[in-house]
């Protein structure tokens, strides 16, 4: 995890900010995190404080988690960020965690 990251985010373990930092689509810093709800290779779902967030792409792997400060660090390549809203995606997202929890 890089030192600007780190410094910028170590004096807000109980806030509740979400920020994101992506570096050429190959790395991605992400505070806000109150969990780890599932990951491999392909696909990470993480809660953050602004909801539900996917991350999908090749060879992912966690670099970094710090639970209590809430920063989680991914490489790998990364073709895709959503958030996964209930109350403004409406079906899409009830249907991607009925395909998930299936």
């Amino acid at each position: 995890m890089s030192e600007l990251f780190q410094d910028k985010f170590s004096e807000r373990v109980n806030e509740q900010d979400h920020d994101l930092i992506m570096r050429s689509r190959k790395s991605l810093e992400i505070s806000g995190v109150k969990e780890v709800e599932s990951f491999d290779n392909e696909e990470f779902l993480l809660v953050t404080s602004m909801g539900y967030m996917s991350i999908r792409g090749q060879n992912l792997q966690m670099k970094n988690l710090d639970v209590e400060k809430g920063l989680v660090s991914i490489k790998g390549k990364i073709y895709d960020l959503s958030y996964l809203d209930e109350h403004a995606a409406g079906d899409k997202a009830k249907g991607f965690f009925s395909k998930l929890f299936k």
